[in-house]
């Protein structure tokens, strides 16, 4: 074994001493852990849709990146009806929603810019942040004065654009984003709002299409909509004006430098959407399934799918998940870093793929 080996193993077994080890574990058992919220990723209509696409003569590969002959009439096709779905002037089709945020931050802010962010932003924002040439700090959660704070000594220190980086839906602790005074400290500061919409996309917001629909068109207002979650399929759709779209094309390396998705996964986020539109009774039943699960855990916090079962320590959280799936329950353990240290815990995550009784034998498992 080569030197340098011996090293990766060493931290290999630094990190299981430290309970921090993970491991690829196959799905099996009732499902807590996912993020296909309304059970679209194993729709049947939209299973028939792609077989009939398939059975015509769509290509099975993008051929290359969209500005080397692998854009499609599908992946335009998806782009206007985005669009349109979420209100926007323009969407922007790209492979991940890691890749979306690598591009909108790296592409979009620049020198002499500063980005200020919620401390628990994704952490494909802070890849994307970090790897941006603007200066960037970070605001308490979900604290808008402190955003405010922050914003107003970035205009008076003389940054020329201001970009503030948030989710609206936590994807580790559930909570939602205060958007309304974040949209209004964006106007007032001259500055832009960029809001990862992940998991709020197909859930939450008017017609499921996510907290920032209802300030949709605004010239500041960036949002990224992943695919991969409520939708069921893979990719994210940015959100933005046509000016801001057109800029990504020519400058987001992660947009230029990388393969398009696939023409027939276009296909497939296109009928997501519309399956969310036209199939509103997926998006009531799993608004109740999340109601009945907030009732069923008490003091648990937030208000949305994704509920969090504080732990502690690390190992304690690894072994109750554990105990959980030898029982039959798919539910895992999230662990620092992914977030703040004792603090680690148990992600319930509310589909359809579960019933009411599903959660109420999970709830006294968890106690037993």
């Amino acid at each position: 074994m080569l030197p340098v080996m011996n090293l990766f193993q060493d931290k290999l077994t630094e990190l299981s001493a430290l309970n921090k080890r993970r491991a690829l574990i196959s799905a099996n058992g009732i499902d807590f852990s996912s993020n296909d919220y309304l059970g679209l990723a194993n729709h049947e209509g939209l299973r028939q849709n792609l077989i009939e696409h398939l059975q015509s003569d769509i290509a099975l590969g993008a051929g290359g990146s969209r500005l080397l002959r692998g854009n499609h009439p599908q992946h335009e096709s998806l782009e206007s009806f985005a669009a349109d779905f979420f209100g926007a002037e323009a969407a922007l089709f790209m492979s991940t929603g890691y890749l979306a945020n690598l591009a909108v931050f790296t592409a979009l802010a620049a020198r002499g810019d500063k980005i200020i962010f919620d401390e628990y932003v994704h952490a494909s924002a802070k890849e994307g942040i970090h790897a941006s040439p603007a200066k960037h700090s970070k605001f308490a959660h979900n604290n808008a004065s402190a955003c405010e704070d922050a914003v107003k000594r970035a205009r008076d220190r003389g940054a020329k654009n201001i970009w503030i980086a948030v989710e609206s839906v936590y994807s580790m602790d559930g909570d939602m984003a205060p958007l309304a005074q974040l949209m209004d400290i964006a106007n007032r500061y001259d500055a832009y709002l960029i809001v990862d919409e992940a998991h709020a996309t197909g859930v939450h917001g008017p017609d499921g299409r996510g907290l920032s629909a209802v300030f949709e068109g605004a010239e500041n207002l960036i949002a990224v909509h992943t695919c991969g979650k409520a939708l069921g399929q893979a990719g994210a759709l940015v959100t933005l004006s046509a000016v801001l779209k057109d800029y990504l094309i020519n400058t987001a390396r992660s947009f230029i430098y990388t393969t398009a998705p696939t023409p027939l996964m276009a296909v497939a986020v296109e009928a997501a959407l519309k399956a969310v539109r036209d199939e509103p009774d997926r998006r009531a039943k799993l608004l109740d399934l999340i109601s009945h699960a907030h009732g069923t855990f008490k003091n648990v916090p937030g208000e949305t799918q994704i509920i969090p079962l504080i732990i502690g320590g690390d190992g304690a959280a690894f072994a109750q998940a554990k105990r959980l799936q030898e029982q039959g329950f798919d539910i895992r353990a999230i662990r620092t870093p992914t977030v703040p240290k004792n603090t680690a815990r148990l992600r319930l995550s509310i589909t359809l793929n579960v019933t009411p009784t599903d959660i109420e034998d999970l709830a006294k498992a968890v106690i037993s």
